[in-house]
């Protein structure tokens, strides 16, 4: 039982959290003394194609990254040349009313998609606009050690201000990632990660649609403008590709189309399990590489662990728009404060209300019939904060935050491939409340009606 002191201490100073956050700062280190020449890009020499985006190549289908876009390259003397810049990322928006200063890779979060062919050889141009060293670690590609990127380890960090080169010979296709591996701990937690795309040579399976999300998560604490790298539990924003829904855009298929979807995990500290509704799906690969069609098994619920990729398969069978999102309950909130007291089934809160209210004025204990349409009640929020879950939807509010987005799958789609708006559903094919004649007609009316 929650003593009176006691829930009144916690209350005021929950609230006092939200009002008195302030933006969490991250500490520059020195960069280390210079050991070797800068690398600078070299003047290339002809032949020289301009720069481009990867789909010019011809030999596979580009992925799509919502709310993202891919790395643009350009070919000289048959070697593929990109360049990343690290650097701060003002003002990147989850989702509309929040907004923070986060790091990333040529001005977004995540960075943008890397796109490339087995065999291909790359040169990558990684030029650091941070206050401190980082690197580049292409995680689960196969390289030579020297071009791992583990500063101390394999290579000298890179100091601010500087350009190293890393050239990769990819031998084999899969789904990858790009991440530092210096502070990691602070640079990840601020949004510098990304995805790689190996495509085979001789393509495995044929698909019309292929989608590339990335899950992460943060603590930004109401009203600040940073997210705090120090916090490793209680995460209050779970993403993907660094939007919290309703910021996340849908994926969209045509019907009988077959989609893949390629996912990321580079979260701290927690796995997700991603579910889709409606179609099932295939676990065809991990970053380790394709999974033989034998050892391929159905599911509607794919484990992608911390630091792994999962590539999934399915067929858009069922027109509608289908849920896509991790399956932990809390990882589908946004800013939620979780030491809040259990209030479930508590009466009688008037006076209790009343007393509270001399300190806050507005006060209104809730959860006495659980959480439900918390977010719908549209309540005050401190500046650049969200609710803790929901967004308007086609049949009233849709009580879902965090790591969740949609599958939009129709007859017929946009060509561009953008959102097509809400399922229109044919008559008698929505769930809807009971008649007293089908009650009636089914023998229930009397259970139904039973006090």
């Amino acid at each position: 039982m929650v003593s009176r002191r006691g829930f009144l201490g916690s209350t005021t100073a929950a609230v006092g959290g939200l009002l008195l956050a302030a933006e969490s700062r991250g500490l520059a280190q020195p960069a280390p003394a210079r050991m070797d020449p800068v690398v600078t890009p070299p003047r290339p020499r002809a032949p020289v194609e301009p720069a481009s985006p990867p789909e010019r190549d011809g030999r596979y289908l580009p992925v799509i990254t919502p709310d993202g876009v891919t790395l643009p390259w350009r070919r000289v003397e048959g070697v593929k040349v990109f360049h990343l810049t690290a650097e701060e990322v003002r003002d990147h928006e989850f989702a509309p009313g929040l907004q923070a200063h986060c790091w990333g890779y040529n001005g977004r979060t995540p960075g943008p998609t890397i796109e490339i062919v087995e065999g291909d050889r790359c040169r990558f141009y990684v030029t650091n606009r941070l206050p401190e060293p980082t690197s580049v670690h292409w995680h689960g590609v196969p390289l030579a050690n020297g071009m791992d990127g583990v500063a101390g380890l394999t290579q000298r960090a890179i100091g601010p201000g500087e350009t190293f080169l890393y050239e990769i010979t990819f031998r084999r296709a899969g789904t990858f990632m790009y991440h530092p591996h210096f502070d990691e701990m602070t640079q990840m937690a601020l949004g510098m990660m990304g995805m790689l795309v190996v495509h085979p040579r001789r393509p495995r399976s044929v698909v019309d649609r292929d989608y590339v999300l990335m899950t992460s998560e943060w603590f930004i604490r109401p009203g600040a403008r940073r997210p705090d790298p120090a916090r490793m539990n209680d995460f209050n924003l779970l993403t993907f590709n660094s939007k919290a829904f309703p910021g996340t855009s849908a994926l969209v298929a045509r019907t009988g189309e077959r989609v893949r979807l390629r996912i990321g995990n580079l979260s701290a500290m927690d796995h997700h399990p991603i579910h889709l509704h409606g179609p099932s799906f295939k676990v065809v690969a991990t970053d380790g590489g394709p999974i033989p069609e034998a050892g391929q098994w159905p599911e509607t619920t794919v484990l992608v662990p911390v630091g792994s990729t999962r590539d999934v398969e399915l067929v858009a069978t069922d027109p509608g728009d289908w849920a896509l999102h991790c399956h932990m309950t809390h990882h589908v909130m946004t800013q939620m404060g979780h030491d809040a007291p259990n209030m479930v089934g508590t009466r009688g809160t008037r006076r209790l209300d009343a007393r509270v209210q001399r300190l806050i004025p507005g006060y209104m204990t809730m959860g006495q019939a659980g959480m439900g349409g918390m977010g719908e009640m549209a309540m005050p929020v401190p500046p650049n904060s969200l609710p803790m879950r929901g967004s308007a939807g086609p049949f009233g509010y849709i009580d879902m935050g965090g790591m969740f987005t949609v599958l939009k799958v129709r007859d017929t789609v946009p060509e561009d491939g953008s959102d097509p708006g809400w399922y229109r559903h044919p008559g008698g094919t929505v769930a809807a409340a009971a008649t007293p004649e089908q009650l009636e007609r089914d023998g229930l009316r009397a259970e139904v009606t039973a006090r």
